[in-house]
């Protein structure tokens, strides 16, 4: 589904992953295991572009249901995979990931274990300020140490992974039971306030397409005032 011009939500992936038609494709978040399939269709049915033309992969935090296809599609692509160095190392295996529930962190290694899949290291590291294919990453620690955003200031468009979500028209944050520091991500919202952007696209919930930076500043605003908002 075109949200905006090239740029295109995969739907039925479980976490939503997005693919960026420009000069080369580039695909934000993988979604949960055993899509690479699907990813690869529409890709091929829908783009009417080859596999190959998929050249970055981009990992907005290390959950499962968002890493879950980047090797494999690494491996029938080509394409290179970047992420926040702190959440590479989770990835890697090199560090577990941490919630504030640790019944949450057993159902984790969990269905890793069940979906079979293996850490894997990435190709590129990416931290706050840098810039790919035209995204600027912004660091937003709290859902998980790594989690980034990619805004793209020409579409007007913020990529916001799990950092925040949309149920129903209404901005939520993280879900607490799988969040490393809520505190900290409610912090890293601030970063937020100075940009402008039309549309904000989630992990999870749906897309919004009007006044998003408003709306997220609204967001900002009531949680800093000590108003309560109900998580994702």
């Amino acid at each position: 589904m075109e949200i905006v011009p090239t740029i295109h939500m995969i739907e039925g992936i479980s976490a939503h992953c997005y693919l960026i038609d420009g000069h080369d494709l580039i695909l934000i978040d993988t979604g949960m295991p055993r899509k690479t399939k699907k990813i690869l269709s529409y890709i091929t049915e829908v783009l009417h572009k080859k596999p190959t033309d998929l050249k970055t992969i981009l990992l907005t935090h290390c959950d499962i249901d968002h890493i879950g296809n980047a090797w494999e599609l690494r491996r029938i692509t080509g394409a290179t995979i970047a992420a926040h160095p702190l959440d590479a190392e989770i990835i890697a295996g090199k560090k577990p990931r941490q919630t504030s529930r640790k019944t949450m962190q057993i159902l984790f290694k969990l269905l890793s274990a069940i979906l079979q899949v293996k850490p894997f290291t990435v190709d590129e590291i990416l931290d706050d300020g840098h810039t790919i294919a035209g995204l600027t990453v912004l660091h937003l620690p709290g859902h998980t140490p790594g989690s980034i955003a990619f805004y793209d200031p020409k579409q007007k468009v913020l990529f916001i992974g799990d950092t925040l979500g949309c149920k129903d028209g209404i901005i939520r944050g993280p879900p607490q039971s799988v969040t490393w520091d809520m505190n900290h991500a409610f912090v890293s919202l601030e970063k937020l306030l100075p940009l402008d952007y039309t549309v904000m696209l989630s992990g999870h919930g749906e897309p919004i397409t009007t006044h998003a930076s408003r709306k997220v500043s609204e967001f900002i605003t009531k949680n800093r005032t000590g108003k309560t908002t109900k998580s994702s």
